[in-house]
């Protein structure tokens, strides 16, 4: 199954119960494949062993859980991250997402426009702050996360810790921590820990609470350089975010040094033309995606921010409206993205 998926450049799997059986999808493309099916007997196997695999306990079937492991493919190590959600019936759905770990996307062959992705790696060269990525789930998020980050270790020689729940992809180059609750590493423990570590940058993979933002926050006014993601619409809303989290607005304007909101278009087919939603994965060619990033730094950064104290401001910026919508334009993107984004947005 999982061969299969990363021979089709699936990045998700998914385990799906239903009333006499399993349906087991791969997500291509940001679209969601029937795979087979597979019946109830053979599926709890199947998600014991991952959970197995991914440390997690196998008799729990009442809780989320998560996970990671490595798994090899012709000798390609592969990151698998496991979640599994408790349904009716005691039955388990499990979601696996595929990262391969000797693959590390550089940060400009990720960005459709390479403007952005130069301002991102400018941000990378100050001595402390706080940079954060926001976009919902499946955006590409952690993977701009891990290319900066290993930029920053690899290129810029900084001594990088990591402080994930779980760590997704393994690297030499610097220093990653699990959060195990269990042992009492939880992200503000953690994090505490980390700044006894003289670290240069820290990545921690997701602002959940008041007690880590306050840490960040601490932790990037002391001196270090904090990367990491919070879930807001866009990059206006992770201001507001943090306000609504306890933290006192001039801490925020003293630390943030960029907001950085994304989301993972599709490409028109570079086989085809069309917008064949993968149909030329068939022969073997691979339909490729590109991020677009609304960044706010600097003089856009600082506007947004008196706005959010209650002034009023005159700030414009490119927004991911304007960004989706040059793509169309310049014909990169399919017009289908685009009116994703419009159905988004007024949701």
């Amino acid at each position: 199954m999982i061969s299969e998926a990363f021979r089709s450049h699936a990045t998700d799997v998914h385990l799906v119960p239903r009333k006499n059986d399993y349906l087991i999808q791969f997500r291509k493309l940001g679209t969601l494949v029937p795979f087979k099916t597979i019946d109830e007997d053979q599926a709890e196997r199947l998600i014991a062993h991952l959970k197995f695999m991914s440390s997690m306990d196998i008799a729990e079937k009442r809780k989320p859980q998560s996970g990671s492991y490595t798994h090899f493919i012709s000798r390609v190590p592969l990151a698998l991250r496991v979640s599994t959600l408790p349904t009716t019936h005691l039955k388990e759905s499990l979601v696996i997402r595929i990262l391969p770990e000797r693959y590390q996307i550089p940060i400009e062959h990720m960005s459709l426009y390479p403007s952005s992705a130069k301002k991102l790696v400018a941000l990378l060269m100050h001595s402390h702050g706080l940079i954060l990525f926001t976009g919902p789930t499946g955006s590409g998020k952690t993977t701009t996360l891990y290319s900066l980050v290993h930029h920053c270790a690899v290129s810029l020689n900084r001594n990088v810790i990591t402080l994930e729940d779980p760590v997704e992809k393994a690297h030499d180059e610097m220093v990653q921590i699990q959060v195990n609750e269990k042992a009492g590493i939880t992200y503000s423990t953690g994090l505490k820990a980390i700044l006894r570590h003289d670290p240069d940058i820290i990545m921690v993979g997701e602002i959940r609470d008041k007690e880590t933002a306050e840490i960040a926050v601490r932790a990037a006014l002391t001196g270090h350089l904090v990367l990491s993601s919070v879930h807001t619409r866009d990059a206006k809303g992770a201001i507001y975010r943090l306000m609504e989290l306890g933290i006192k607005w001039h801490d925020i304007e003293q630390t943030l040094l960029a907001v950085s909101a994304q989301r993972l278009l599709r490409l028109k087919c570079p086989v085809c033309g069309n917008d064949c939603f993968g149909e030329c994965l068939a022969e073997g060619k691979r339909t490729n995606r590109a991020t677009v990033f609304e960044i706010l730094t600097g003089k856009e950064l600082k506007n947004v921010l008196m706005e959010a104290k209650g002034e009023k401001v005159d700030h414009r910026y490119l927004t991911l409206k304007q960004l989706i919508r040059k793509g169309v334009a310049l014909g990169y993107v399919p017009e289908s993205e685009y009116r994703k984004w419009i159905h988004e947005e007024k949701g």
